[in-house]
């Protein structure tokens, strides 16, 4: 029986930030159209929503510097730049990562280098402690699906090592780690508000750090290659600075909607760690769930539930069933999912890591003789056994903001016959 054969979909579209948007970001955007300054740097009347919205994040993080960009894959790629992540370098990453990730240390022209996961579904602090090497570069801390590992363990393991931290806190916006906010962590952090974000204008991102000349190595190279004085010219003094930059600006109409929905982050993510609570509260009294292991159970920002099953058939027949009883969002959503289909979430299903596919024909990185070390690094299935075999027992139920507690409760009981149907309940 096919999802159209089913029952209706039972589950709001998962996009956070969308259900809060409102009149004021329309008033807000409004603003910029009627000033007609769309560019934060000049205009006619500047309304400098990209300045108020990197000041609602220095104090949402406590951090020196914070630069809006256009998005998160930008701040991934400018994180790369501040760091002098090149050729001869390597970068250790999650298997459990984003695509972007991946690119913004290949187009670097460093090796990526993939560290296990634990059960938390982010970096092993013992595979990390294991790999790490004289040539790691950087270490790129990802918080995926709404949740930290043991984070004090891994910054513990690379501030040892003199290695700093470029903290991905794109999944989780608005999360905690004892008490401290994420994005605080890293030497840099980056976030993304692309619309599957806690918070959205559709695209965005940011880079924060605490270090000024990170900070304005940052701002040249999201900016032309330059940093800018007082008036809002390009800077050429500043040789320490410069760089090759591209146009990672964010514009005043994005940060006009996200200065806004800034001001929403904390109430949506006490709904969202309240609906979390619930759906995980009900799928861990199942005999055959095992919720995500946390490492702070009061942090994170509540966005994912992830249960892991006894086996593989037993997880895609879970996840079938449910989806026929209604644990599916519309057609334009994607949720109550196998983790294998989960797409490029997961190190092996990215080809052109997989097979080395350079940033040209040549093959670079791969091909650069400063990268001649990584010659017998693998990236195929099988690389990871720990994520590998969470992967194909795992779910991962995306929790939509708007979803009821009698929905949520649904949710839960279509699980539970599901299991039961299966003789696991």
């Amino acid at each position: 029986m096919s999802d159209d054969d089913a029952r209706a979909p039972l589950l709001p579209y998962e996009w956070p930030g969308s259900y809060v948007l409102g009149d004021e970001e329309v008033a807000a955007v409004s603003d910029v159209l009627r000033a007609r300054s769309l560019f934060r740097f000049y205009g006619h009347d500047l309304q400098h929503y990209a300045d108020r919205f990197e000041a609602a994040y220095r104090l949402r993080l406590g951090r020196r510097h914070c630069l809006a960009v256009n998005s998160g894959t930008s701040a991934l790629a400018i994180a790369m730049g501040m760091l002098d992540v090149g050729p001869g370098d390597e970068v250790l990453v999650p298997g459990y990562l984003w695509v972007s990730c991946l690119a913004a240390v290949v187009r670097a022209g460093a090796i990526p280098r993939l560290v296990d996961i634990d059960d938390t579904f982010t970096m092993d602090p013992d595979d990390l402690a294991r790999k790490i090497t004289a040539r790691t570069k950087a270490v790129l801390v990802v918080h995926m699906s709404g949740a930290t590992g043991h984070l004090d363990r891994i910054v513990a393991v690379a501030r040892e090592r003199g290695v700093p931290i470029v903290e991905d806190v794109a999944q989780a916006n608005g999360g905690t780690f004892r008490g401290e906010p994420l994005g605080s962590f890293g030497d840099v952090a980056i976030f993304s508000f692309q619309y599957n974000k806690a918070i959205t204008a559709g695209e965005g991102g940011l880079v924060a750090c605490d270090d000024t000349a990170l900070y304005r190595r940052a701002f040249a190279l999201h900016d032309l290659g330059y940093p800018r004085d007082d008036d809002g010219r390009l800077d050429t003094d500043d040789a320490s600075a410069q760089g090759w930059g591209m146009g990672a600006r964010m514009s005043e109409p994005t940060a006009a909607v996200l200065t806004v929905q800034e001001t929403k982050l904390d109430a949506l993510v006490e709904r969202l760690r309240a609906l979390h609570a619930r759906l995980a509260g009900g799928l861990a009294s199942l005999s055959s769930a095992t919720l995500r292991a946390t490492a702070d159970p009061a942090g994170g920002n509540g966005s994912f539930v992830i249960v892991t099953w006894p086996d593989a058939a037993s997880c895609r027949e879970i996840v079938a069933r449910t989806r026929r009883a209604g644990v599916r969002p519309g057609p334009d959503g994607l949720n109550n999912v196998a983790f294998e289909d989960w797409g490029l979430h997961l190190y092996h299903h990215n080809v052109g890591l997989v097979e080395k596919r350079g940033t040209s024909t040549r093959g670079y990185p791969w091909t650069d003789p400063a990268n001649a070390f990584a010659r017998g690094y693998a990236y195929g299935r099988g690389s990871l056994p720990r994520a590998d075999d969470l992967f194909a027992r795992s779910s991962l139920l995306a929790v939509p903001p708007s979803l009821t507690e009698d929905q949520a409760d649904t949710v839960v009981e279509a699980f539970a016959e599901a299991a039961r149907s299966l003789g696991s309940a």
